[in-house]
């Protein structure tokens, strides 16, 4: 968004230190104007924000169609920055590795306290973030993506803007055969925040969880996924405000268009199960 050029430039500074050979950045302005950068760093300023998968998405395309110049895309926020300097040379080595391996999460410490919130490890399990292992989502940003899953399953739904966006490019990267990883030794600092920080982040949530569903579930699961949150959204008791913007999300997943629907293969839905997490949570 063009508002942090300190952090921006801390993050840079922390790509251009990676072991290996150089990592090529693109710093997208979604809608601003981009901060002064190093050289050799490209800029794209977009005349208007399309949320965060459609820049994302904008990032990817500097790379060729699909991304297809290079053979991995690292997804990094702004106000992050690579805690060590062989996270880019983890990746080649996980990627090379395990042809499988499609996804990479990374973890997300307080750079204060070395802490990683619960939220930020992707899994229902999540008491450890020490630990790795596979997983069906992915925090997104701070990841690594190999480019054949785009050519694949596409990018990111751009029309989500906000929240989910990572789910529903995991789901369908699993139905297409990909795996997912949760990488506890490849570490983004980034600031403690809560997501409710954010103003439309009630109404997205709720929003994007009906898209997410309608766009990827079989049928008789779409039910029980959205009644399964609804439920864990009451019970987390959310201010009156907040439960109407949820609720007025909730309705708006349903009255606008998701997008393409393709439902995974029950197959997916058991190997999804079988990493700990059924889609109907």
């Amino acid at each position: 968004m063009g508002n942090r050029p300190d952090e921006l430039r801390a993050l840079l500074d922390s790509v251009a230190k990676q072991d290996g050979d150089p990592v090529r950045v693109v710093v997208v302005g979604n809608g601003s104007p981009v901060p002064e950068v190093p050289d050799g760093v490209r800029t794209v300023e977009l005349p208007e924000n399309l949320g965060i998968p459609g820049g994302r998405n904008v990032g990817i395309e500097a790379f060729g169609p699909g991304g297809q110049d290079v053979d991995i895309l690292l997804f990094l926020d702004d106000d992050g920055l690579l805690a060590h300097h062989d996270t880019a040379e983890l990746c080649r080595q996980a990627f090379a590795a395990d042809p499988e391996l499609g996804i990479i999460s990374f973890r997300i410490a307080d750079p204060d306290t070395g802490s990683t919130q619960r939220r930020h490890v992707p899994r229902l399990r999540a008491a450890d973030p020490m630990r790795s292992s596979r997983v069906t989502t992915f925090l997104g940003g701070a990841n690594a993506v190999r480019t054949r899953v785009f050519a694949d399953v596409g990018g990111l739904p751009g029309a989500f803007f906000y929240a989910h966006e990572e789910t529903d490019l995991a789901w369908r990267a699993l139905d297409a055969g990909w795996m997912i990883d949760y990488r506890s030794d490849m570490v983004l600092y980034h600031p403690a925040t809560a997501p409710s920080r954010h103003a439309v982040y009630h109404r997205m949530v709720a929003r994007n969880r009906v898209w997410l569903a309608r766009r990827n579930l079989p049928a008789p699961l779409v039910p029980l996924y959205l009644g399964a949150w609804m439920l864990l959204t009451l019970l987390r008791r959310p201010s009156r405000p907040a439960l109407n913007a949820w609720f007025g999300g909730f309705r708006e997943g349903w009255s606008t268009p998701c997008g393409p629907r393709r439902p995974m293969r029950w197959r997916t839905v058991w190997r999804l199960t079988r990493l700990g997490r059924p889609p109907v949570i």
